[in-house]
């Protein structure tokens, strides 16, 4: 399994618009964070994790040439806006793009793209077809996929584990029952946002003490603000098996 991280960054993305601080004037690549996703390269399939929006960028810069599904977290327009975008795969492929969401998600994704979904169709919107998902396990060809539910303050999101690796981004909370599902994991992706308590996100020190709970043989801490600091200040702090996560890095599993 191959997994690229084709955004590691927060809602707003690192530069962050008109921010005069070391990390958004940082030089360090390491420091230039899109908004957050991941590709999943496992039995002949190409799984995209959320489509924010710098969904087009990723998709050139890590040169991707087919998808064989999205799959949501959740409904916050850094995951899902970069949608109509999926359309040259859809012209070029000549195939429907797949996507697979919770209910909730589904609802938002009718609301925001609501012309995609109207019964006389405007020539070129995006094609694709939903597929409902929720916290039970699901296939999507040969590959089972178990979903994590966590708390983004009070939204449902699901984290999502491909054998044995899990990604859980946009989370504040994991309950015991749904800690037991990560249990196992060899390589853990988690959101550590900054080291500033906040409302909805896990900070550096409680993505540290997750990580320690959990004992994988390594972690690596994505979704990050500009606040948390510069790559390479950061890295030194961090136990040996964790590593900030970076746009263009590539794990095999």
């Amino acid at each position: 399994m191959k997994v690229t991280f084709l955004g590691t960054g927060t809602s707003t993305g690192v530069p962050v618009i008109s921010c005069t601080c070391p990390v958004c004037n940082s030089s360090d690549p390491k420091d230039q964070r899109l908004r957050s996703s991941i590709m999943v390269e496992v039995d002949g399939n190409n799984f995209v994790i959320d489509s924010g929006p710098d969904f087009r960028q990723q998709m050139i810069r890590a040169n991707v040439k087919d998808i064989t599904a999205i799959i949501y977290t959740h409904e916050h327009a850094d995951h899902i806006m970069g949608l109509d975008d999926v359309r040259p795969f859809n012209f070029f492929l000549n195939k429907n793009m797949q996507l697979y969401a919770s209910e909730q998600v589904q609802a938002s994704i009718k609301r925001t793209f609501d012309y995609i979904f109207k019964e006389h169709k405007y020539p070129g919107i995006p094609q694709i077809e939903l597929n409902t998902i929720s916290n039970q396990p699901f296939s999507i060809n040969e590959t089972d996929i178990i979903p994590i539910s966590v708390l983004h303050y009070k939204m449902p999101v699901l984290g999502f584990r491909f054998g044995k690796f899990t990604y859980i981004t946009d989370a504040n909370y994991i309950s015991e029952k749904e800690k037991e599902k990560v249990r196992g994991t060899e390589v853990l992706v988690l959101n550590a946002l900054r080291r500033k308590e906040h409302i909805s996100h896990f900070t550096l020190q409680q993505a540290i003490d997750l990580v320690k709970e959990i004992q994988p043989k390594k972690a690596y801490f994505t979704h990050i603000g500009h606040q948390l600091g510069l790559y390479e200040e950061v890295q030194k702090e961090l136990p040996e098996n964790i590593e900030l996560a970076y746009d263009g890095l590539e794990i095999t599993v």
